[in-house]
């Protein structure tokens, strides 16, 4: 049996409109709710073997749902928290460009142990998911895992795990969408992409 992983970003926040780093444990909005309860009337059909999320608000309420139609025991991993943003948390998006595409734009050129004051860099974030991320791999070996995290860690996680995205590809891969679906799959030489941010549920587009 294959190891099979649904990768998914939380659903929509209370609020889309700023940046909702580590340091925001913010809710759903009630579109976010209503995503949730879509994305988990389709989970339930693939009847997956273990469910776990981040122990971050906006994951666990988009995680439960799916725990109540899968009837899944949900499992809380805190390090597969959102990234720490530092003075963009809570910002306007408008507002981060002096900070973020200057952050991409090292990051891109191979600086990737840069990040602003208060802020993770993407090795910051690559060494703490993929350690959860080999962990519950092989704890939950041959097994299909659904896994709500953040769309920051999604990124991380595809980058790191798929020779197809390099992080010079950061834009191309787009937006991580809310509770769009992620399929990756490991037949016992490494991980490969069954889907990419696939809305099999129309679960929106917001952030």
């Amino acid at each position: 049996m294959p190891t099979r992983v649904y990768l998914l970003r939380h659903g929509e926040s209370a609020d889309p409109t700023v940046f909702h780093g580590a340091e925001s444990d913010i809710g759903l909005s009630q579109r976010g709710r209503e995503q949730a309860e879509a994305v988990a009337a389709y989970l339930a059909g693939v009847r997956p073997h273990v469910l776990i999320s981040s122990a971050m608000r906006r994951a666990r309420d988009s995680a439960l749902p799916i725990a109540g139609a899968c009837g899944l025991t949900l499992i809380e991993e805190p390090d597969l928290h959102e990234r720490r943003v530092g003075a963009m948390s809570g910002m306007p998006f408008a507002r981060t460009e002096g900070i973020w595409p200057q952050t991409l734009a090292r990051w891109t050129a191979g600086q990737t142990d840069y990040a602003p004051p208060g802020a993770e860099s993407f090795d910051d974030v690559k060494r703490r998911v993929l350690a959860v991320w080999e962990r519950i791999t092989a704890t939950h070996r041959d097994k299909t895992l659904v896994v709500v995290a953040h769309g920051f860690v999604c990124k991380v996680l595809l980058i790191t795990l798929l020779e197809l995205f390099p992080i010079a590809d950061w834009n191309r891969i787009g937006p991580i969408r809310n509770l769009a679906i992620t399929e990756l799959l490991n037949e016992g030489n490494g991980w490969r992409a069954l889907r990419v941010n696939d809305e099999v549920a129309r679960c929106g587009h917001d952030s």
